[in-house]
């Protein structure tokens, strides 16, 4: 017997991949730092935070720590002097890019043609 209710999951839950990629990837610094490392094979701490206006060291080093502990950024000790670290994105991070290229391209739409809280139809 059919009450009216359905038995179908919602599309947008808790425990989906959706929520679960947010979750690793979300922030406000941890895409630009994805996007900033994409560009380059990889980068000094002092170059990416020149390339990221406005984030605090403090943001970097949590954003790089939770990024590299999702397997997403590599930190490489480099021993030569004087001793510097770098960060690139590991392969896992890289199959992300496709879909940065499709977000980055829908951005700059929005740009151009900024709806204005207005319905676009």
């Amino acid at each position: 017997m059919n009450n009216g209710k359905t038995s179908e999951k919602p599309v947008y839950c808790n425990k989906c991949a959706v929520t679960h990629a947010l979750e690793i990837i979300g922030g406000k610094w941890r895409l630009p730092i994805i996007w900033e490392l994409s560009a380059r094979e990889s980068l000094r701490y002092n170059e990416l935070k020149r390339r990221l206006t406005g984030i605090t060291n403090i943001m970097l080093t949590r954003s790089l720590q939770g990024l590299e502990e999702h397997g997403l950024v590599d930190r490489m000790e480099l021993s030569s002097i004087p001793p510097h670290v770098e960060y690139s994105l590991t392969e896992r991070c890289k199959e992300l890019l496709p879909a940065l290229d499709i977000i980055n391209q829908w951005g700059e739409e929005q740009m151009l043609n900024p709806c204005n809280g207005k319905s676009a139809k």
